[in-house]
């Protein structure tokens, strides 16, 4: 599929505009999945794969392309699904993709087109779907169901991120003066939900998290709805980009313009640390924007936020 995503760069103006496109693709079925294209560096047909000694089978091989060495992951393995035959290799794509400061390969069976869609349309999974399965989102296309996978709760599993803070940060914060307000995280991965709050956790802060954008918003029109700020409940938000209903951009600029809101920091904090810089994040008046998932750095830089607050 090549040429696909030539003209990346001009979908910034999707910022803020609650949209996203979502790029879709098969995994051996009829089943369509979808990644969001702020995440893809490339996509192109198989190349030769070098074994990789003791490696989890879910890892077919390493690639070599651009000057770079990427992981190959099977990603319909990696979710529970059978893996590509080795004599269909040469048939399949791989989708390159940067999560959380690393590039790595999804082995795919085919690469369909891309969409471009409004979050409204991109809705949580079913309930009682259970805590194990690989989605964040769903949505239709073409009268069809397509799934959004977790991507972070596969890469936690195939190459687990260290989650806890290092002893030295964790000293810093016994320092501090206890008894701040609690720190809204808002995030649709629930292992993402779980590093950051096992991070903030671990330095003495109180969590509360909400799924998605939507539910974030509500909750803070809940609370301020005797006419307190939200300052007043609050030390800040940590919010994720990528969610369904409502994305992390255009929460910001919710909060951003309602009186009651406004005064809030609000940290975006996300995986798409190969894409968007400072200036994009700072389009939508975002306070601050960390990569994820460093669990010392977001640690410290959390509590020079208080402190200076």
């Amino acid at each position: 599929m090549p040429g696909v995503l030539d003209s990346v760069n001009q979908r910034t103006q999707l910022v803020g505009q609650n949209r996203l496109e979502l790029l879709l693709f098969r995994l051996r079925g009829r089943q369509i999945y979808g990644i969001n294209v702020f995440k893809v560096k490339e996509v192109l047909q198989c190349p030769k794969l070098s074994s990789i000694p003791n490696s989890r089978a879910v890892v077919r091989g390493v690639a070599h392309t651009r000057g770079e060495t990427i992981p190959v992951i099977d990603l319909g393995m990696a979710i529970g699904l059978p893996g590509i035959p080795q004599e269909e290799l040469s048939n399949s794509f791989v989708i390159i993709t940067e999560y959380n400061r690393k590039t790595q390969g999804f082995l795919v069976t085919a690469v369909d087109r891309i969409m471009n869609m409004n979050w409204e349309d991109i809705l949580p999974p079913p309930k009682g779907t259970g805590r194990d399965i690989y989605l964040t989102a769903v949505t239709k296309i073409d009268d069809k169901l397509a799934e959004i996978i977790d991507v972070e709760k596969v890469l936690s599993e195939v190459s687990p991120l260290r989650e806890d803070v290092t002893e030295a940060v964790l000293n810093k914060s016994a320092e501090r003066v206890p008894g701040h307000l609690p720190v809204l995280v808002v995030d649709d991965s629930a292992v993402a939900r779980r590093q950051i709050e096992r991070c903030l956790t671990a330095i003495g802060m109180e969590v509360i998290t909400r799924n998605d954008g939507k539910k974030a918003l509500e909750y803070l029109k809940e609370i301020t709805a005797d006419g307190s700020k939200a300052t007043d409940h609050l030390s800040l938000i940590i919010s994720d980009v990528e969610m369904p209903e409502m994305d992390g951009y255009t929460l910001v600029t919710r909060i951003k313009s309602d009186p009651a809101l406004n005064g809030l920091f609000v940290m975006l904090h996300t995986s798409l640390s190969g894409v968007f810089n400072k200036a994009m994040v700072k389009k939508v008046g975002a306070d601050d924007f960390m990569a994820k998932f460093s669990p010392d750095e977001l640690a410290e830089r959390i509590m020079e936020i208080i402190d200076q607050k």
